[in-house]
């Protein structure tokens, strides 16, 4: 029997009347060679404000990702939020998987809107995005957050037991559940606290068609471009030192990724790990995660010393 009411459809409503009571609004762009992108943007462009992109991680479009921080942020930047290709609205032809690919679209999405410099903040696979945006783009990132991405992985880390699943198609299983004993399981591996200890199967199987059924393949694709044949040694340095944000109990990326990362990038890159939090931050504390935004995205950042170290802290 059909659905005559859906709770995640009902949400994703509400989402968007939130985000556009905020002063964005929903754009679609034609970026030519079979690319769409769907993008929030300002009702009104302050040429006075800075800019900022918010990237999405894999799960939801970003609106369900990004909803908490729009109205603080709306009053210090022009906001985008972008949906990367193959979520919400955007799409591609094209066969190119890559993160790569993704932060080439999300470039010339932004130069067809005028933007030519910006923040970034990449939440998980947004943060695997954003850290290619800013190797291939420096001139255009003024800074740059990192959230829980996974980005100085290996592929060998899988075979060596650093994750919870053993190999790429048990990860796609959960990241992109389609039953709904593997949403628990994503809930379970994505809160250090869950929300909720029991949840109906009939909502989870709402959640499952609504947004778990679009593009599948395609992001099955992306995932598994992630982890192909990935070494640390091929991953560019960035120019300028990132602020590291991580949950502490993260089950999805493990916090010894964040500390890779900070030695990779440079130990002035400042590194934030949020007690009592697992990968999903911008839900479990994202109070905590917008302050430390704030302060790093706002403050003037230290004059360049390479004889200066700056030492990762704890968020308590």
């Amino acid at each position: 029997m059909a659905r005559c009411f859906s709770f995640t459809a009902t949400r994703d409503r509400c989402l968007r009347f939130s985000f556009s009571l905020s002063g964005l609004q929903s754009t679609t762009t034609d970026l030519g060679q079979g690319t769409v992108m769907h993008c929030w943007v300002p009702r009104r462009h302050r040429p006075s404000k800075p800019n900022l992109v918010l990237l999405h991680g894999i799960g939801a479009n970003a609106m369900w990702q990004w909803n908490e921080f729009i109205s603080p942020l709306m009053s210090r930047f022009n906001v985008y939020v972008p949906d990367l290709v193959f979520f919400g609205d955007s799409y591609t032809t094209r066969p190119n998987r890559s993160e790569s690919f993704q932060a080439q679209c999300i470039a010339g999405l932004m130069k067809k809107l005028g933007v030519d410099t910006m923040n970034l903040v990449g939440m998980s696979y947004g943060g695997f995005v954003a850290y290619s945006m800013a190797a291939q783009f420096p001139d255009r990132i003024e800074r740059l957050v990192l959230c829980c991405a996974g980005v100085c992985m290996e592929d060998k880390d899988m075979d060596e037991g650093m994750f919870k699943v053993g190999n790429i198609e048990d990860a796609i299983s959960v990241l992109l559940p389609q039953t709904p004993d593997m949403v628990r399981q994503l809930i379970r591996m994505s809160f250090y606290k869950p929300p909720f200890k029991k949840v109906p199967s009939c909502f989870l199987e709402d959640f499952i068609e609504v947004m778990c059924t679009e593009y599948l393949q395609e992001k099955k694709e992306l995932i598994q471009a992630l982890q192909r044949d990935r070494k640390l040694s091929n991953l560019p340095k960035l120019d300028k030192p990132p602020l590291i944000i991580w949950g502490e109990y993260d089950q999805v990326f493990p916090v010894e990724l964040a500390h890779r990362l900070k030695r990779h990038v440079g130990e002035n890159a400042k590194l934030v790990v949020i007690k009592d939090a697992g990968h999903a931050i911008n839900v479990e504390k994202s109070k905590e995660m917008f302050q430390h935004m704030k302060a790093f995205l706002t403050d003037p950042l230290p004059p360049s010393n390479p004889n200066s170290q700056t030492n990762g802290h704890k968020a308590g």
